[in-house]
């Protein structure tokens, strides 16, 4: 027994050691250290410029100018329609001998008063000193107006100051012929000079809306609503070439340019 224990000890003691060898070699775990994440740094956003204020659809542009001067004239002629609820309110014509003048009018969507310098037409002043003399407007007394009252028709008053005499005459609706050419007439030219604006406005600004414009003049003209229809061919060639307007409005313009 004791030499058993004698051959086993120094068994023992060789496997204890090289246990401990054993031991003292193997890896140590690896301790992986959390790695830091990169500050991300939101980007502030960047203040927006303050937007201008908006364009009406029916305000003369900023950029296309301030209000057309008017040219010295010496009013002798004076027109007045008005009609709240219609697309154009009110609109006053006012010009000289010559037919130099302006017109001014305010639309149903905007407050302001546009103002436009005029030159009418030989033709036109032609017609109103033809309808003027035959009403013998100024020494005149006659009511021109109907028996019954149509203020839904939109109210006219008409003024003429001349040789130190001054008369106005109102009416909605008259069966005198003179007294309706002059409402006709003026209305007439009014409708005209609304149209230059609006397609003046459209072509700078929404030229989208300038085809539909055209529409609204050719049926003027066709309706025979334009005091002298030749008037306008100076700026339906113009527009007829403006390169600004879709192509569909640009061959409008030729078209009517042939059929006036």
């Amino acid at each position: 027994m004791v030499q058993f224990w004698r051959k086993l000890i120094p068994f023992l003691m060789t496997a204890m050691a090289a246990s401990a060898v054993i031991a003292q070699t193997k890896a140590k775990p690896v301790i992986k250290k959390p790695v830091a994440q990169p500050v991300v740094v939101q980007p502030q956003p960047t203040p927006s410029p303050t937007p201008a204020k908006s364009q009406k659809r029916n305000e003369r542009p900023v950029e296309v100018g301030q209000t057309p001067k008017i040219p010295p004239f010496t009013p002798v002629y004076f027109y007045e329609f008005s009609r709240p609820g219609f697309l154009t309110e009110k609109v006053t014509i006012e010009h000289d001998e010559s037919g130099k003048g302006k017109v001014t009018f305010k639309r149903l969507d905007s407050d302001e008063m546009i103002t436009d310098p005029i030159e009418l037409s030989p033709r036109t002043m032609e017609m109103l000193k033809e309808a003027f003399a035959n009403l013998n407007f100024l020494n005149s007394t006659e009511s021109y107006q109907y028996e019954k009252d149509y203020p839904h028709m939109g109210n006219v008053a008409i003024t003429v100051k001349k040789d130190g005499k001054s008369r106005t005459a109102k009416y909605n609706w008259t069966v005198n012929k003179d007294a309706k050419q002059l409402m006709d007439i003026y209305r007439g030219i009014g409708q005209e000079y609304v149209w230059r604006f609006e397609i003046g406005l459209a072509s700078e600004m929404q030229p989208l809306q300038t085809p539909s414009l055209m529409d609204a003049i050719t049926l003027y003209v066709d309706r025979n609503e334009i005091a002298d229809p030749p008037h306008l061919i100076p700026i339906l060639t113009k527009l007829s070439t403006d390169e600004r307007m879709p192509l569909m409005a640009r061959n409008r313009a030729a078209k009517l340019i042939k059929e006036i």
